[in-house]
């Protein structure tokens, strides 16, 4: 399990489009999208690097919070 910080996420389109970039990569798993918290949880073994990359493409940078 991966928990990313992603201060900028604001919204419920911020949310959407996270979630969107998440889902779109093959090992991501099951993913936890909790804007009040302004996280993110992945559940599969996609690397750290893979899912703040794949945020950062879309707008949105991330701080790895644990895994």
């Amino acid at each position: 399990m991966t928990t990313l910080s992603i201060p900028d996420m604001t919204c419920g389109h911020c949310k959407a489009s996270v979630e969107s970039a998440l889902k779109a990569l093959p090992d991501a798993g099951t993913i936890t999208v909790d804007l009040v918290a302004k996280t993110a949880t992945t559940s599969g073994p996609a690397a750290a690097a893979t899912l703040l990359k794949a945020l950062d493409e879309v707008g949105f940078p991330a701080t790895l919070v644990g895994n």
